[in-house]
């Protein structure tokens, strides 16, 4: 077990070991090869936080806290589902805090669900970006958003449904995205897109 992690609740694994969240999130960040220097050294901070506190990825946590987002595809991946959010005042990806879940993707793919009301979600394990922001969020004073992002995508079929999270839901263009998107969701976009143009010409190949 690495230096820093607690045993806690969580669901055991196939070895009977016990995983949580902030298990999971050391585990995913310790593995992950990121995509560039920058992204490196924000996996190496994040990394180090998680490690140094054992509420890291508790919303209690006042000097920053991981977070789990998830960037939703269309079924053809050529538009994403962004939802409005009424404290921020833009539309950004579905997500939000962790709470009882079983691991951080777990985490991701609650939010995601809750969020756009779509069943059927497929999201991929694998870690796509992290971003580190400021934020005064439901914990009421300024903090640190620590995001674990990820990307899903929704079936043909899919029906969304605005939260009680969010002003307004709606799917865009990834090559159009709303105006004012910031550089974080432009790159995890392109992020996403790329991985999913490289999916489909390797199942086209086979």
């Amino acid at each position: 077990m690495p230096i820093g992690v607690g045993r806690a609740t969580g669901t055991p694994d196939e070895a009977g070991i016990t995983v949580n969240v902030r298990d999971s999130a050391i585990a995913i960040l310790t593995d992950w090869q990121a995509p560039d220097p920058a992204q490196d050294s924000l996996r190496h901070a994040v990394l180090a936080f998680v490690h140094s506190r054992t509420d890291a990825c508790r919303r209690e946590c006042v000097p920053g806290h991981v977070t789990a987002s998830t960037l939703v595809l269309d079924d053809g991946g050529t538009h994403v589902l962004l939802t409005l959010h009424p404290r921020l005042g833009r539309w950004v990806q579905l997500g939000g805090h962790c709470e009882d879940d079983d691991d951080i993707v777990a985490a991701a793919l609650r939010e995601a669900i809750e969020e756009s009301g779509v069943a059927g979600l497929r999201i991929a394990p694998e870690l796509v970006a992290v971003h580190v922001h400021p934020v005064t969020c439901s914990l009421g004073v300024p903090t640190r958003h620590l995001d674990l992002q990820f990307v899903a995508h929704a079936p043909a079929s899919a029906q969304i449904a605005v939260s009680d999270e969010s002003e307004d839901l709606r799917w865009w263009p990834a090559d159009a995205l709303p105006p004012g998107t910031d550089h974080a969701l432009a790159y995890l976009v392109a992020r996403a897109t790329r991985r999913a143009v490289g999916t489909a010409r390797l199942r086209a190949s086979r």
